[in-house]
């Protein structure tokens, strides 16, 4: 919802009156290269990984699911500001020339990031230094609080044309009881001199919005993602720098909320994320706020072959896994290390491997963690079996009852698990 006073609140839930933009999984660098038109996009808004140089544990919208996220650069933050810059690089070459871009960060590599905006962009073309203000917890002595992100705005070039819609904030308090809700006139005589304020007939629209913007951030208790930015700084960002019916693109989406601001507000949009657990979170919550189907939503680039999926990390094999091909539940966190999901609805436990050949301990393993929560039923999913697992799996259900089945990766790819 939106925290400017003066602009009606935007409606959660959309008829479906604009069409859906386009997910992409993948580095942005090369998404942008081959798939996004050159000068086609109106509006950037970048967020990329902070160098804080630290690991995050990410909350995947379920309330016991819990994964890392890291946000570590070997090499330090030249590194990183190098790396930054390519793709920064491109989100140049892909914006109108009457576009704009808001780059996000924080003191970690602020400073490190403006001299490359100012290589790429221009310093002529660097308009404001925006800071995002919100309160939190106290962090110890010896330093003032940090309760503030840097948000660098750059114009591609003078080109008229360029949206930007001014927004206006309620006035003080002090000025209303002196001067009502009337527009205040002052200036100077023919002399230069100053004159008095003068209280004009028409009414006073409020004070121009400035480059400090109080706005809450999202309680760590509702992320679903570590860095989520809150919805009214990102309806705020696309309101003022783009007009209804333009492009919108997010080259670092994370959870989405500038493609769900986006597409509240009428805007058509591209996101990218690298993240393909990142990229189902998203279609989930852009089902949530518009009367879209999943189909409606077109992502490209998750994986689709075997030899994909082995290149995810780990917690993304296992999301697409348990929650993507079993609709069900990862984790829980700190619970049977022998059980990475459960199944939607009847809670059958899974074991994900990413891994060739699983054996027979595997599946001894896991019967055991089957008897701890008295489960007659249950799944392994790995690449590939050796033929001492399917041997032990036909002979517990022969001695004991119990049903493990074993699913290999193509047999997931083909349809879904029975």
């Amino acid at each position: 919802m939106s925290d400017d006073p003066l602009v009606a609140p935007t409606n959660p839930t959309l008829v479906e009156a604009f069409p859906m933009g386009t997910l992409y999984c993948g580095d942005c660098l090369e998404v942008l290269e081959t798939k996004v038109e050159p000068e086609s996009v109106d509006l950037i808004y970048a967020d990329p990984p902070f160098f804080t140089n630290k690991t995050y544990e990410v909350i995947w919208g379920d309330e016991a699911e819990v994964r890392s996220f890291e946000d570590r650069w070997e090499g330090g933050v030249e590194v990183y500001a190098d790396w930054l810059a390519e793709r920064l690089r491109a989100c140049h070459r892909v914006l109108k020339p009457t576009g704009s871009l808001y780059l996000h960060c924080d003191w970690h590599a602020a400073h490190h990031i403006r001299l490359r905006l100012d290589a790429i962009f221009g310093r002529s073309n660097f308009r404001n230094e925006i800071i995002w203000h919100y309160r939190k917890w106290s962090a110890g002595s010896g330093l003032y609080q940090r309760n503030h992100d840097n948000i660098y705005f750059y114009v591609k070039s003078d080109a008229k044309g360029r949206a930007f819609n001014r927004i206006f904030m309620p006035r003080a308090a002090s000025t209303l009881k002196r001067f009502g809700e009337h527009r205040i006139i002052s200036g100077h005589d023919a002399k230069g001199e100053r004159v008095p304020s003068k209280i004009a007939a028409a009414k006073s629209v409020g004070v121009a919005l400035d480059d400090v913007w109080d706005i809450g951030r999202v309680p760590p208790i509702k992320q679903l993602y570590p860095t989520q930015k809150p919805d009214g700084l990102l309806e705020r960002i696309i309101r003022v720098s783009s007009n209804k019916g333009d492009l919108v693109l997010d080259p670092f989406c994370g959870c989405g909320t500038t493609v769900v601001a986006a597409q509240r507000l009428g805007r058509r949009w591209i996101g990218i994320d690298v993240s393909q657990t990142a990229i189902n979170v998203i279609r989930t919550r852009l089902q949530q706020v518009t009367t879209a189907a999943a189909t409606d939503i077109e992502s490209i680039g998750l994986p689709t072959t075997a030899a994909q999926l082995r290149k995810l990390k780990p917690f993304e094999f296992q999301n697409w896994v348990v929650r993507d091909k079993f609709g069900g539940t990862v984790g829980p966190k700190g619970g049977d290390k022998g059980v990475d999901g459960l199944t939607f609805m009847t809670h059958e436990p899974i074991r994900v491997k990413q891994s060739d050949g699983v054996g027979r301990n595997v599946v001894d393993n896991f019967l055991a963690a089957l008897r701890r929560r008295r489960k007659a039923r249950g799944y392994i999913v790995a690449f590939s079996f050796g033929k001492g697992a399917y041997e032990e799996a036909a002979r517990v259900k022969r001695e004991n009852g119990t049903e493990i089945v074993l699913k290999t990766v193509e047999e997931l790819l083909s349809g879904p698990p029975k």
